[in-house]
């Protein structure tokens, strides 16, 4: 992760200094690193790399149209002493902005996998439909093109 120097702006600013920190300590937007993908016309799939986090430590929450997923690590009880920090232990909250009409349909958890699979359902008063167009005739009543051509047929 590149680290961020605020010292140009402690210098520059006052009272602000609580902000920089929270800045300084904020999660990462980039992480955990994770995949989009299209399965057909109405279904997606989001696939998050979250090795090392359980089931009761992962949220997903939709609002609308935002999915919000977040993990919150539980602190190590054993109290061991690492000696190199090579996975990500952190805390993160990631949000996607989703389609109208997208939900979530399932989530499931294998293998440090998070896969949330997504589907467009469109509500049926939404849907293109087709309108038949009606014809006057010469005694000014209206038929529609459907019956009319289904006389000529027969």
């Amino acid at each position: 992760m590149r680290s961020v120097d605020f010292a140009p702006l402690y210098r520059t600013t006052v009272g602000f200094d609580r902000l920089f920190d929270m800045l300084d300590s904020s999660i990462r937007s980039d992480w955990p690193p994770y995949n989009i993908e299209k399965k057909n016309e109405n279904n997606y799939r989001i696939t998050m790399a979250v090795a090392g986090y359980d089931l009761d430590e992962l949220e997903l929450v939709q609002n609308g149209a935002e999915l919000c997923v977040t993990g919150r690590k539980k602190p190590d009880p054993e109290q061991r002493q690492v000696l190199h920090q090579g996975l990500a232990t952190g805390n993160f909250r990631q949000a996607f902005r989703l389609a109208d009409h997208l939900r979530v349909k399932a989530a499931t958890l294998n293998c440090g996998l998070l896969a949330i699979e997504l589907v467009r359902e469109v509500p049926e008063e939404l849907k293109p439909r087709r309108i038949e167009i009606g014809v006057r005739g010469p005694e000014n009543t209206t038929k529609s093109i459907s019956q009319d051509v289904s006389r000529k047929a027969a």
